[in-house]
């Protein structure tokens, strides 16, 4: 193959990658409500620490006894490491108290997540602060 081919495939390659959709990043507040703060309790039973954001998800059991699943958006994984979590510091069948924002639709069980709270007391800060009050987490 000529350099010349081998230049015009090259650009052609990179016409078509620049022409792929590319995911949205949202602000904060287009997605949740800090002035709606949000506490749940339950077991942590899925991790993904994932670019653009964490994701973790907890069965919280209702008053009625049933187990409803709630999502909260956390921070990056590399801020999340500079700030000193681990990989490791929160595990699958944890029991967290999670505080954080609740969604701006309050329809759906989601937020994005400030802090979780292990059951032997130790908190660790995975997002942005709301607007709640006097709240050190």
């Amino acid at each position: 193959m000529s350099p010349k081919t081998i230049a015009m495939v090259a650009a052609c390659v990179g016409v078509l990658g620049a022409t792929r959709p590319a995911s949205a990043h949202h602000s904060f507040a287009s997605v949740f409500d800090a002035d709606k703060p949000v506490e749940v309790h339950g077991v942590l039973v899925e991790i993904r620490l994932q670019n653009p954001h964490s994701w973790f998800y907890v069965d919280v059991t209702d008053p009625d006894g049933k187990v409803v699943r709630w999502g909260f958006e956390g921070s990056t994984p590399t801020s999340l490491i500079r700030s000193g979590f681990k990989p490791s510091s929160l595990k699958v069948g944890d029991e967290v108290t999670v505080k954080g924002s609740h969604a701006r639709d309050m329809s759906k069980n989601e937020g994005a997540a400030r802090s979780f709270t292990l059951k032997d007391g130790r908190t660790f800060i995975v997002g942005p602060l709301g607007n709640e009050p006097d709240s050190k987490y």
